[in-house]
C-alpha cells in the first residue's frame, strides 16, 4: 500500500525558515514526478512546486520562487521543501503529492497518491 507521510511542520516567525520531508513507502517512486501543494484556511488547495523524475528538473508556484527549493533523495524513497524567508501568507496545511506520469503539474488532477499534510504556520 501506497504511503506518504510529511514531516517538518511547525510554528515559526515571519522571515524564517523551515524544511518539509515526504517519505514515500510501498513502491519506489523514482520513476514519477512529485509535488507540494497547499490549503489555507478557507481557500482551495494551491500548487506550490515539483520535481522530475529525469534530471530533477524543479518548477514553483510564482509566489514562492526564489524563497522555496524542492529536492529529492532517490535512496531514502524522500521528497523535500526548503522554505526560507516564510511569510504569514505561506501559513497554510502543506501537502506532498505523486504526480501520474501522464498529469498535470500545477493540478490537483494530475496527482495519483497524496499525504495527510503537516502544518506550517507564520506568525507576524
Amino acid at each position: 500500500q501506497v504511503q506518504l507521510v510529511e514531516s517538518g511542520g511547525g510554528l515559526v516567525q515571519a522571515g524564517g525558515s523551515l524544511r518539509l520531508s515526504c517519505a514515500a513507502s510501498g513502491r519506489t517512486f523514482s520513476r514519477y514526478g512529485m509535488g507540494w501543494f497547499r490549503q489555507a484556511p478557507g481557500k482551495e488547495r494551491e500548487f506550490v512546486a515539483h520535481i522530475s523524475w529525469i534530471g530533477g528538473i524543479t518548477s514553483y508556484e510564482d509566489s514562492v520562487k526564489g524563497r522555496f527549493t524542492v529536492s529529492r533523495d532517490y535512496a531514502k524513497n524522500t521528497m523535500y521543501l526548503q522554505m526560507n524567508s516564510l511569510k504569514p501568507e505561506d501559513t497554510a496545511v502543506y501537502y506532498c503529492a505523486i504526480r501520474n506520469p501522464s498529469g498535470s503539474v500545477t493540478l490537483e488532477e494530475g496527482y495519483d497518491y497524496w499525504g495527510q499534510g503537516t502544518q506550517v504556520t507564520v506568525s507576524s
